[in-house]
């Protein structure tokens, strides 16, 4: 008996085979890709660059309740809650660095230093200090005339003393803790600009105003000195 091979498989007519699926990288995406990196390295890359940057800084804060009664009030002396606490730490920071000091057999550190130049804030640039040094000396006998045209004559020793532990009564002394400055340390210094826009440098401009902060705080020199040497401060 005569051995039937297997039937052969029919080809099925219609459509054709599908061809190799091709990947998501085509050739003309591949052009499209490139140009526009082109233009991302050359025009856009700046806007790029500082979108970025934008959106990770810092957002600016923005002012408290306090901030906003003290501008409308217009007094340039009303309590401060926070600058008093800066104040107390850098006072607590000098007597450690002083218990510190002692410890270590060496001098304490100053708690005022000179800086290059005058610190900005408020709308105002930093500005470069005068050349020369300057003149306590001067000052004092300019701050002395200033009280006595207050009426305050008979606390000249407590506003002598008071303003010579601050800064030595040098209109450019910054405090090393927390960055007052001025003869009368205004903390920040740039609220020294209702006395005058030349608050960075001008010794009785710093004066004026210091001598209003004591009024409108503490009712006299005295009774700064007397707040000062309780707490460390004023």
């Amino acid at each position: 008996m005569k051995e039937h091979s297997a039937p052969r498989p029919r080809r099925t007519a219609g459509k054709p085979a599908k061809a190799k699926k091709q990947g998501w990288l085509t050739p003309k995406r591949a052009v499209i890709l490139g140009t526009a990196a082109v233009i991302l390295v050359g025009g856009g890359g700046f806007t790029v660059y500082t979108a970025v940057q934008n959106a990770s800084a810092p957002a600016e804060e923005p002012l408290s309740l306090g901030d906003l009664s003290k501008m409308l009030s217009g007094d340039p002396f009303a309590p401060d809650p926070q600058s008093d606490v800066l104040k107390a730490q850098a006072a607590q920071a000098l007597k450690a660095d002083k218990l510190k000091a002692q410890r270590d057999h060496r001098k304490p550190l100053d708690q005022i230093v000179i800086p290059k130049e005058a610190p900005g804030g408020g709308g105002f640039d930093p500005q470069q200090l005068p050349p020369g040094t300057a003149n306590p000396t001067g000052n004092k006998a300019l701050g002395k005339q200033m009280l006595e045209a207050r009426g305050w004559a008979d606390q000249w020793g407590c506003l002598e003393k008071l303003w010579m532990k601050e800064s030595g009564w040098n209109e450019r002394a910054m405090n090393r803790y927390s960055g007052a400055y001025g003869i009368p340390q205004s903390l920040p210094g740039h609220k020294m600009a209702s006395a005058g826009g030349d608050w960075q440098t001008n010794a009785a401009t710093q004066i004026e105003w210091g001598l209003g902060y004591i009024k409108g705080r503490y009712g006299t020199p005295c009774g700064a000195w007397g707040h000062s040497q309780a707490k460390g401060w004023y």
